[in-house]
């Protein structure tokens, strides 16, 4: 059983933001395989559920504001029997440019609140997690503004492509744990990357 959490602020005025990757990638995923969202019973989240190759898995996006993920991840692990090994984490990361992705078996937070929120509520960092980068051109002091803020025209070519391979790595998580997923990011990273670095000219 495999739990997929992307991190995002709920409500329609943050759709399509920096902060809400998360929600955007899990929507990718959903609509690619006929999924929807419906809200659990315990409101701290919107899950839609599934078998993708006889693997069961659950799509959770939070419901809490994303400085508080924790209580939604929290109650994902207990409520739906979820080991660590099979959950993973959608985020996105301002240390990292827009577009590229990193793959980490545990870590601190990286300054991402929803990430501090998560390892406070599990009291580990020992959790899979997917970063993706949406770079950081802001001025001092202007990073909360920043990740609130929509993409520019220019990195919806990025973003599609991101996202696209995000959705491929989540496929590959459920059906084959980590390994699978970080033997297909070990031979299409590259790939991607160029694709990616052109779209970035």
């Amino acid at each position: 059983m495999k739990a997929i959490i992307g991190l995002g602020n709920p409500g329609v005025r943050y759709n399509n933001t920096r902060h809400n990757i998360g929600f955007m990638i899990l929507d990718a995923f959903a609509d690619k395989h006929n999924l929807s969202f419906t809200p659990d019973k315990g409101e701290y989240y919107s899950v839609g559920s599934s078998l993708l190759e006889a693997s069961h898995f659950y799509l959770c996006k939070p419901t809490t504001f994303i400085n508080l993920s924790g209580n939604a991840v929290s109650h994902i692990i207990e409520t739906k029997n979820i080991d660590l090994d099979d959950l993973l984490v959608i985020t996105d990361d301002i240390n990292l440019p827009t577009g590229s992705l990193r793959f980490r078996q545990a870590g601190g937070d990286g300054g991402h609140n929803g990430l501090s929120s998560i390892i406070y509520s599990l009291e580990t960092s020992q959790f899979n997690r997917l970063r993706f980068g949406v770079g950081s051109e802001f001025e001092d002091g202007e990073m909360p503004n920043y990740v609130l803020d929509k993409f520019y025209e220019k990195e919806k070519e990025i973003i599609r492509l991101g996202v696209g391979f995000s959705v491929e790595l989540i496929e590959k998580f459920i059906i084959g744990g980590r390994k699978e997923m970080m033997n297909f990011y070990s031979s299409e990273i590259i790939n991607i990357n160029e694709k990616i670095n052109i779209a970035r000219t």
